[in-house]
C-alpha cells in the first residue's frame, strides 16, 4: 500500500511542477507582451504640484500677473483698437513685467 501511495504522489508532483512550469512560461510571455507594449505606448506625464505654503503663494503671484497683463492687453484693444498702439503696449508690457513682478512681489525691498 505505501508503494502505491508513494507511486501516486510522484505522480501529483510531477503534475504539480509541470504546471508551474506551465504558469511560469505563460506569466513570462505576458511579462515580454506587457513590456513590449509599454514599450511602443507613451507613459502619460504627470506634473505633481507642490503643496506647501510658498507654491502657493506663487501659483496666485503668476495669476495675479497674468491677470494684470491680459487685462492691460484688453483694454488697450477695446479703447484704441489700432494694431500699432496694440502692438506697443504688447512690447512695452513684456519688457514692463519683471519690474511690476519685482516691485510688487519682491520682499527684500
Amino acid at each position: 500500500m505505501s508503494k502505491e501511495r508513494a507511486r501516486r504522489r510522484a505522480v501529483r508532483e510531477a503534475e504539480r511542477a509541470q504546471a508551474m512550469r506551465r504558469n511560469e512560461v505563460r506569466q513570462a510571455r505576458v511579462a515580454r507582451r506587457r513590456a513590449r507594449l509599454l514599450r511602443l505606448v507613451p507613459r502619460p506625464v504627470r506634473f505633481a504640484r507642490q503643496g506647501g505654503l510658498l507654491a502657493r503663494r506663487h501659483r496666485v503671484q503668476n495669476a495675479v500677473v497674468a491677470g494684470v497683463f491680459l487685462l492691460v492687453q484688453l483694454l488697450v484693444w477695446l479703447i484704441w483698437r489700432a494694431p500699432a498702439v496694440s502692438f506697443g503696449v504688447l512690447v512695452f508690457s513684456v519688457l514692463f513685467v519683471p519690474v511690476f513682478v519685482t516691485l510688487a512681489f519682491n520682499r527684500r525691498i
